[in-house]
């Protein structure tokens, strides 16, 4: 590994967390053995791979739109009882404090 000795003191001072020195010697070999993983990972060639694929199927996918296609359809904003620069104008609802 390139970081042979990382400071779990550090980095759980970062995530403002307060270790044990029996917590700081069971996390150490862990961290070490994560980016250990992650060395791993960042070997692999993935350039053939698209940067949007999943493993699985995925559902509840938004359609694409098109440019053409406007968040509020013309119709919508007609019948909105106001509007401008086509969005729907509401009355405002939060009360001062």
């Amino acid at each position: 590994m390139s970081h042979p000795n990382i400071d779990v003191r550090y980095v759980a001072n970062l995530a403002r967390l307060e270790l044990s020195d029996d917590e700081v010697a069971l996390f150490q070999p862990q961290l070490e053995a994560i980016l250990g993983q992650v060395q791993i990972l960042t070997a692999l060639d993935v350039s053939g791979i698209d940067p949007t694929a999943h493993a699985s199927t995925v559902f509840g996918k938004m359609r694409d739109d098109t440019p053409h296609e406007s968040l509020l359809s013309d119709a919508v904003l007609k019948n909105a009882p106001d509007q401008a620069q086509g969005q729907i104008r509401v009355p405002k609802v939060v009360t001062d404090a």
